[in-house]
């Protein structure tokens, strides 16, 4: 058998792999094929809205610097989707082929080829087609296009499989996996930058990408796209460079993929081998604890802590509370419709870590509730985790307020919303203890569910009622405000209400935890159930 017929075979086994994985995947489970099929519609008509709102665009000015934009962007989330999304596609992962006798290059060929299928492929496809239509003036500009897309294309999944191929052994293992939880984060703030992007273009039209565009068009695939601009100028020179430009970082992302393909399928992997130093491996608590109160308070603490950084649902929870923490009050005060007290969502978003604390536990809470015998055990219990949330918390609210009202400059106020956000912290630990020892939840280990099946409710009841009675008790607090500034000594009085916040934050708190613990202790069955389903 020739080479070439090889290569050909190879790449026809594996695009029909592809079409295996993809078909039996959807076989799983009616759900599964209704949220594939729902999310390629979606897609899809986003892409279609997208193809028309470029065509709009043709002829207008400074377009060819929003299409450059647009298709470095797409390469961006080219190069970090398998860094995000590292189950997204099967194929992604040559290490399940090591035991194959194939070639790297053929076996390159054959996964560049299967890549090409997908939804995402299409919608690359879609949207620099319309980015040609876009700038494309002539027949010359539209065979440039024809070509431009092409290789933008194929830029963009050599891209994403010369990433994947360099750090599969970092996405397979446990912390790889953790990468996936910066996805959320990445959403967040993704998603807030183009909504700021898009009211400054709003306000101040296309002409501010210019400068920004004058760059990306020089990196590959915006290059390709600015090629075609410059043909259909009469630039022909300019634009065979921009296309050679990019067909060289083709060229060279396909043999940094080839280059990493060949180590993963011909050296073994070092987490498999033994330690020369295993002592330096050796894991101790001693320095985390050294900075904790001592008894049963510093180790609940030190175990809530561990949970935040390693287990990988409460990371994601906490590290989407800390993005949406922040995005929400400072980039409404960059975009000047703020408010100092908007810094109180910090203070809220990190209290909701407070709720349904056994839950976090999951089956291992048996181990828990075997050291708990009295009302006294669950208090000490309860304030351990209390603790450990406000070590993070009251820094992180302080922060944020800070820098908020700086950029608001609004420095009279700071005293008020830090009061506030200190009371509603307090607030949301006292409801989110009563709320633990009431209506606990398991959260499943396995999969993107955050709640056991049969246990929304309360969850609902959980989450929201808290935050609605947390709500409830900072009323006296908002009142005050109120009060304070209706009356003509404001500037006087507002200083007040941050020790007056932190002493009533802290009463709550207190009262709350009082309240948790012996309906804790009493009800320690049934909260063992209830977090240990799933």
């Amino acid at each position: 058998m020739s080479a070439a017929t090889t290569g050909t075979s190879v790449t026809a086994t594996v695009v029909r792999l592809k079409l295996s994985l993809l078909r039996n995947g959807l076989r799983q489970s009616g759900g599964r094929k209704a949220a594939y099929i729902a999310s390629a519609v979606v897609a899809l008509l986003f892409a279609v809205l997208q193809v028309l709102g470029l065509v709009l665009l043709r002829g207008t000015a400074h377009a060819d610097s929003l299409v450059v934009l647009l298709a470095a962007v797409l390469g961006l989330g080219w190069a970090v989707m398998p860094l995000f999304f590292p189950s997204g596609d099967e194929t992604l992962d040559p290490t399940r082929l090591v035991m194959l006798p194939l070639r790297p290059r053929p076996l390159v060929r054959a996964l560049l080829t299967a890549s090409l299928v997908g939804i995402g492929p299409l919608f690359t496809v879609c949207l620099f087609a319309g980015s040609v239509v876009t700038v494309a003036r002539g027949a010359a500009a539209y065979v440039v296009g024809v070509v431009a897309v092409a290789l933008g294309l194929l830029v963009c999944v050599a891209l994403a499989r010369a990433v994947a191929a360099a750090n599969i052994r970092l996405l397979t293992s446990r912390r790889g996996r953790d990468l996936a939880v910066l996805s959320g984060l990445a959403v967040a703030i993704g998603a807030q930058v183009v909504n700021f992007g898009a009211q400054r273009l709003g306000s101040a039209g296309l002409g501010q990408l210019d400068p920004v565009a004058d760059v990306l068009r020089w990196l590959p695939p915006a290059s390709a796209l600015g090629a075609v601009h410059l043909v259909s100028g009469g630039d022909y020179g300019v634009a065979a460079l921009q296309l050679a430009l990019t067909a060289a970082a083709l060229a060279a992302l396909i043999a940094v993929w080839a280059r990493h393909l060949t180590r993963l399928m011909t050296s073994p992997d070092a987490s498999t081998l033994p330690s020369d130093a295993p002592a330096a491996r050796e894991r101790s608590s001693t320095r985390l604890g050294r900075l904790l109160p001592g008894g049963r308070t510093g180790t609940v603490m030190e175990r809530s802590l561990r949970y935040v950084w390693r287990d990988p649902k409460t990371k994601a929870a906490w590290v989407t509370s800390l993005a949406i923490g922040l995005i929400v009050p400072v980039f409404n005060a960059l975009q000047g419709t703020g408010s100092v007290y908007f810094a109180c969502f910090a203070a809220g978003m990190l209290g909701i870590q407070m709720y349904n604390q056994f839950g976090q536990d999951t089956s291992a809470f048996w181990m828990v509730a075997m050291t708990i015998s009295s009302a006294r055990d669950a208090y000490v219990e309860l304030r351990a985790r209390a603790l450990a949330l406000l070590v993070i918390t009251l820094p992180y609210a302080t922060l944020v307020t800070v820098l908020t009202t700086g950029l608001l400059g609004d420095w009279a106020r700071l005293p008020e919303a830090l009061g506030l956000s200190f009371a509603l912290l307090g607030a949301m630990l006292a409801t989110g203890a009563w709320t633990s020892a009431r209506f606990p939840y398991s959260i499943p280990q396995e999969g993107y569910k955050n709640v056991a099946p049969g246990q929304v409710g309360l969850a609902w009841i959980s989450i929201f009622g808290g935050m609605v009675a947390a709500a409830l008790l900072c009323v006296p607090l908002i009142v005050a405000t109120i009060w304070i500034h209706t009356g003509a000594d404001a500037d006087e009085w507002g200083g007040l209400l941050l020790p007056a916040g932190t002493v009533y934050g802290a009463a709550l708190a207190y009262a709350g935890l009082r309240l948790a613990a012996p309906r804790t202790a009493a009800r320690l069955p049934e909260i063992l159930t209830a977090v240990s389903k799933a």
